[in-house]
């Protein structure tokens, strides 16, 4: 496959770590060393499907095709608006076409995750041009009274339309999981049926062991980009640019030092985005995209982990 557009939206507000201080206990100096934030976007009166069908629209129009053109839509969301109908429906119905449509929940790797299953539609000629959409309203699962957790998250979508195509444009893709939901979860809101034994319903907020997170981290990003080097049979020299999922500076930096790649080739905006969960790939390519970073022919190195505990990296050849 190849990507012939991106795209990706952020909601208008923008939250500084100054403002979050005002309310929480912490301050910019303690959030910036620990995590390389300094703002972060927040939904308002802003919906997830518009988030989504901006950054679909934007990049339908990168790759000069028509929505109606698509055959499936796939969005990578912890939670959209609804249990039921899908985020995808919604887009659907927003963007007026009739193409599958259906959501994928592989937290942060997500989005890599959606890539794995676009690739296997184009292999089996059920598919040529995919739209497939990371939209995250995290800070809508954040407990806004645990500074540890809170400051790290923000708002967001990013989108690619793919094609499937003869050339080798995806030069390798990993995708795993190691089953653990006690080191990072949001529990699930209980209803009323009258036949629960447990009657104890839990606040919706996203829960995170942030130490042990750090270490499956920085170790799952060295594992899986050294096998997805391998198994594109390139070597580090060949990489031009590295998009890791922007969870945490200090995770960056421990992988940097852990890889062969030089620094300079890591891209980063955590510092105006924070954590996005499965957003922050899709929406950091299409920034460097558009500041005209990538030239036809480059080799970008990706890789993510989240809840799950989940974990995808990939090598592609950029085509635009």
């Amino acid at each position: 496959m190849k990507i012939l557009g991106t795209g990706s939206c952020l909601p208008k507000r923008e939250l500084t770590n100054d403002q979050i201080s005002e309310f929480v206990d912490t301050n910019s100096e303690w959030i910036s060393t620990r995590t390389g934030i300094l703002s972060r976007h927040v939904c308002t009166d802003e919906k997830l499907s518009d988030l989504a069908y901006e950054a679909s629209l934007k990049a339908l129009e990168m790759a000069e095709i028509k929505a109606k053109d698509l055959d499936a839509i796939i969005c990578t969301t912890v939670g959209g608006e609804f249990i039921t109908p899908a985020l995808s429906c919604i887009l659907n119905k927003k963007l007026e076409v009739e193409c599958r449509s259906f959501d994928l929940n592989g937290a942060c790797s997500g989005f890599i995750y959606g890539m794995e299953v676009a690739q296997t539609f184009f292999e089996s000629g059920r598919a040529s041009k995919i739209l497939l959409v990371g939209a995250e309203n995290m800070t809508g699962f954040a407990d806004w009274t645990d500074r540890s957790t809170c400051v790290l998250f923000g708002d967001g979508a990013g989108a690619f339309v793919l094609e499937g195509d003869k050339e080798e444009e995806l030069l390798s893709i990993l995708v795993t999981a190691k089953g653990d939901e006690s080191l990072l979860n949001i529990p699930r809101k209980k209803g009323n049926s009258p036949f629960l034994t447990d009657k104890e319903s839990k606040e919706q907020f996203l829960y995170m062991n942030g130490r042990e997170v750090y270490k499956f981290a920085v170790a799952s990003i060295c594992n899986d980009l050294e096998k997805v080097i391998i198994d594109a049979k390139i070597t580090p020299e060949d990489i031009d640019y590295v998009i890791l999922h922007q969870a945490n500076m200090r995770i960056i930096a421990a992988a940097q030092k852990r890889l062969t790649i030089p620094a300079e080739k890591y891209l980063s905006n955590i510092e105006h985005c924070g954590n996005t969960s499965s957003a922050s790939i899709p929406i950091l390519v299409d920034e460097s995209a558009r500041k005209g970073l990538f030239k036809k022919g480059d080799v970008l190195l990706l890789s993510a982990f989240g809840g799950g505990l989940t974990t995808a990296a990939c090598v592609i050849k950029w085509s635009i």
